[in-house]
């Protein structure tokens, strides 16, 4: 399985790493005075560093080497892994990700591409896949499982079973990403189960997403040999699935904040099936706070020990993934490293990867290039007739409730006001106009809601990411500063937009797929704050709209949402009208 990854420690490394652990050879390089934090042990090490063909020879003293680094007492940790993360949602390509985190310590990243694949297909990991290659960090993939996510919406492709398959044999592809249709898992629906079996017989990890999926039903999802969830928000959800066997993944995103309140389920019996990863991170978060340095930063202040934390985002992942170089500083790993200034802010002073240092003190030292790749291109909708008014069929309807800091939703019911026939915004009560419209294939499919919790009070906000699917959602308190936004969106082939009713305030273009921008931190950075800004000076509540905006699409996350088929009961995991 994976020989090229699996194989890379060949007979000939080897001989010549027992040479430089015997002193028969001198080491490429050999990192003195540090402080070796030891996952394998719990333990703080003040030992050296032997280096060689990419590898860690030997930990021990008085190595000769070609090159020395004299460590001054820096920590010296195995390299940051990410165990769940989707790069298209920090809205940068993937050698803009790497030059973003690897100066953070991010040394590996297990990439579930599923929101790139709801809109292209096969093409769009393919895409990915070029795009990750020869990077100065490792990025692997798992193939996605849910495209569609379900039949609640329009995608704009469709992975069965035989294109698992196809991608679980490719390089860099070692896992099956996470399962969310869990009814699916639960009453064997046959298709998913197709895609389960690929997994299995090819021996691959399958990662799951069941939120709130408790008892008997719990356990039949786990029997299909899903055995990771990165979906808890409570501590005794997380108890009860590591207690069946799964790994627990605490989240610490944008939109999803859980690390702290799951920690509790953390324990000495546990922790070496815990994993601390991101899941989603927007590129304010991710140059204001980092990305797993500050995901360490939450769980050491919340009071976890120190070399704990740092072996769930090295060691732990590592093996969950069967990645047996990485994750630990060790013979016969990579040489995957990262200098640590302290073990509370988690401030990196140099990364090391395969050997060769990439980054010091937050800047890039090794060339990241991007790759002249085909377009990745997906958006056919017509915005020239574009309607946003919503017929009353009474006085009381359903409406999507925010939580704050969530992605969870509440299903309300209130009384809506009504004028001409037509649902008015009832800016009182922060109740404003949600729509999804397709975008991939020009069905002309239009969903049509309400959502309590945005704060708009006037004007429009617009995006084309809408987990999973990725259809264009729209939410305002205007019809005229709805069609702006949403004309503007489509018009770049993409995007993040902000308008009022005389035009566009603000947009952030996204023309790789709808999903990512082609510029770089810095840049997407700016023009993030400028669409944030915007958007709050319209009233928005959410520290990051947009974020929360994207995920009101999303029909496996409860309890109400909107696709562009409809208003999706998740709980009964099907459509319901909007007027109750």
């Amino acid at each position: 399985m994976h020989a090229a990854i699996h194989k890379t420690l060949t007979p000939e490394i080897h001989k010549r790493l027992a040479s430089v652990a015997l002193r028969h050879e001198k080491a490429d390089l050999c990192l003195r005075n540090g402080r070796i934090v030891n996952c394998l042990t719990g333990e703080i090490e003040e030992l050296d560093v032997a280096i060689a063909e990419g590898f860690i020879a030997a930990t021990g003293k008085g190595f000769d080497a070609d090159e020395t680094l004299d460590c001054d007492g820096l920590f010296i940790s195995p390299g940051f892994i990410d165990g769940h993360i989707h790069i298209e949602s920090t809205l940068l390509s993937p050698v803009e990700f790497a030059k973003a985190v690897i100066p953070r310590g991010t040394l590996a990243v297990i990439a579930d591409p599923h929101e790139i694949a709801n809109c292209l297909g096969t093409e769009g990991v393919e895409y990915m896949l070029q795009a990750s290659r020869d990077l100065p960090m490792a990025i692997y993939f798992a193939a996605p499982s849910c495209v569609p996510a379900t039949h609640l919406e329009t995608s704009g492709a469709d992975l069965g079973h035989r294109e698992i398959g196809a991608l679980l044999d490719k390089e860099r592809v070692i896992a099956l990403g996470e399962m969310m249709n869990f009814p699916g898992v639960t009453f064997s629906d046959p298709e998913v189960e197709a895609k389960l079996q690929v997994a299995r017989q090819k021996g691959v990890p399958i990662d799951g997403h069941a939120p709130g999926l408790s008892g008997d039903s719990l356990c039949a999802y786990i029997s299909a040999g899903i055995d990771s969830d990165h979906e808890c928000t409570v501590v005794s959800e997380a108890r009860e699935k590591l207690a069946r066997g799964m790994w627990l993944f605490l989240r610490q995103g944008t939109a999803e904040k859980n690390l702290v309140d799951l920690l509790p389920a953390v324990t000495p019996a546990t922790m070496s099936r815990c994993c601390l990863v991101s899941d989603d991170r927007h590129p304010d978060d991710l140059m204001d706070l980092g990305h797993m340095d500050y995901s360490l930063r939450v769980a050491v202040e919340a009071g976890t020990d120190p070399v704990d934390a740092i072996a769930m985002v090295t060691l732990n992942p590592s093996r969950r993934f069967g990645l047996k170089y990485s994750g630990a500083v060790a013979p016969g790993r990579y040489a995957d490293l990262v200098l640590l200034k302290d073990l509370k802010a988690f401030e990196v002073a140099r990364t090391i990867f395969r050997g060769r240092t990439v980054a010091i003190d937050g800047s890039m030292t090794a060339d990241c290039v991007a790759k002249d790749l085909p377009s990745a291109r997906d958006f056919n909708l017509d915005a020239s007739a574009l309607d946003f008014s919503i017929e009353a069929q009474g006085s009381r309807a359903r409406i999507i409730g925010v939580v704050e800091d969530q992605i969870v939703t509440e299903n309300l019911e209130m009384q809506v006001p009504v004028k001409e026939g037509l649902v008015q915004p009832d800016l009182e009560n922060d109740i404003i106009k949600l729509f999804v419209l397709e975008r991939h294939h020009g069905t002309g499919n239009v969903g049509k809601g309400l959502v309590k919790g945005i704060g708009l009070k006037k004007g429009a906000i617009a995006s084309s990411v809408a987990h999973d699917s990725h259809n264009l959602i729209v939410a305002g308190c205007d019809d005229n500063a709805m069609q702006h936004a949403a004309r503007a969106v489509a018009e770049s082939g993409g995007g993040l937009c902000v308008a009022d009713a005389g035009g566009v305030m603000a947009i952030i273009p996204l023309p790789v797929a709808g999903l990512m921008s082609d510029r770089g931190l810095a840049e997407v950075r700016k023009d993030t704050d400028r669409v944030i800004q915007a958007a709050r000076s319209l009233g928005a509540i959410p520290r990051n709209p947009f974020m929360t905006l994207s995920f009101l699409a999303l029909p496996v996350i409860p309890s109400l949402k909107l696709t562009d088929r409809g208003l999706v009961d998740v709980e009964k995991f099907s459509f319901v009208p909007l007027f109750c």
